[in-house]
């Protein structure tokens, strides 16, 4: 088992066990069987009693929070750390406030679709203009002071609506077709609420005026500079991603100070990111060299069959300190509060 252990922040958007779903696919069991002990973060799903919860209440409360716990129950003094999606961009967030407060808790840090630079951000940039934003701010108003989890799930929707809007219509409505059962469409619809806060905090210093990567954005008394960040870090980007596109990503690889390895998975925000290599679905590919522009990557990349997820764990495994004894959960210093899933991914939202 390697020493340094290995944390993931998954988006609040959605819920954590994506990376669980089924043991064939399970990225979990497979990181614990490449020899990680891994850790995950479970968001709760917030109602009106923690709408004035703020992105830095998240940085404080979740990224150092679960960070010290981890080093506390593994007896270390260094973890890696995962960012997928929304949960990359927070642990950037942190990455440069520790930055400046040297602070080196964090030994490595990988992203999953995870944006830094938003000037490229793709389709959700048509959702954050200052009236659309203004008119979310009202929606969470009338909710409680949160986002109901039906309207970012209506978003997402309709960025691929004929894939997930109008072929069950057709098949479903139109045909009399039962849909056949489907574990990444049944996680897709387990959907979860957001604080005012922390949400429109967000739309509006990430989305709308891209503050972190120009130097604009301060948070915990420090002015945030991702060109400070010096650790080393690993970039997966998918080909079709729509949510996170492959060139919005590679911006914000680029601003990091340390070393970067960026990857290209086929597929998009979710297969890219959640392929087992017993599947020998799509492809990857790896470029040592991180060229100004994503064309320039692409023209000297070189292409893999299969998951890009042993290229990441030989890179990671590099990163994680002497083999030690394996692990047991319930003889660390911290003990179990209940069973695995735990109970914040149980609550359901309601539309």
């Amino acid at each position: 088992m390697c020493e340094i252990p290995l944390l993931i922040f998954p988006p609040w958007i959605n819920k954590f066990y994506i990376m669980d779903l089924r043991p064939e696919n399970s990225m979990i069991r497979w990181l614990t069987g490449q020899g990680f002990t891994v850790f995950v973060a479970s968001w709760v799903n917030p109602d009106q009693n923690l709408a004035a919860k703020t992105f830095e209440d998240y940085m404080f409360e979740g990224i150092y929070d679960a960070a010290q716990q981890v080093m506390t129950q593994c007896d270390v003094d260094r973890v890696n750390t995962v960012g997928y999606c929304i949960g990359g961009t927070l642990l950037s967030v942190a990455l440069a406030h520790m930055a400046a407060r040297g602070d080196k808790r964090i030994n490595s840090a990988t992203f999953f679709a995870a944006q830094q630079d938003f000037a490229e951000a793709g389709d959700l940039l048509l959702f954050t203009n200052e009236e659309w934003l203004q008119s979310i701010e009202q929606q969470m108003d009338q909710a409680g002071g949160f986002l109901p989890s039906q309207s970012m799930a209506d978003t997402f929707n309709a960025l691929r609506g004929n894939d997930l809007i109008w072929s069950f219509f057709v098949s479903n409505y139109l045909m009399g077709k039962e849909p056949r059962p489907f574990d990444l469409l049944f996680w897709n619809a387990d959907q979860t609420r957001m604080p005012k806060a922390l949400h429109l905090f967000y739309l509006r210093n990430f989305y709308k005026d891209n503050a972190l990567t120009t130097g604009k954005l301060s948070l915990g008394g420090e002015r945030l500079d991702l060109s400070k960040v010096m650790i080393p870090i690993y970039v997966q980007s998918s080909k079709d991603d729509h949510i996170a596109p492959y060139r919005s990503v590679y911006r914000g690889a680029r601003a990091f100070g340390g070393p970067v390895t960026f990857t290209m998975a086929g597929s998009g925000h979710i297969a890219g990111v959640i392929n087992h290599p017993d599947a020998k679905k799509y492809q990857h590919w790896t470029n040592e060299q991180l060229p100004a522009d994503v064309s320039q990557w692409i023209a000297g990349a070189q292409e893999h069959p299969g998951s890009w997820w042993p290229h990441w764990s030989k890179w990671l495994k590099a990163r994680s300190g002497e083999q030690v004894p394996a692990r047991d959960p319930a003889k660390g210093k911290l003990k179990p509060l209940e069973d695995a899933p735990g109970s914040f991914v149980l609550v359901k939202s309601q539309p």
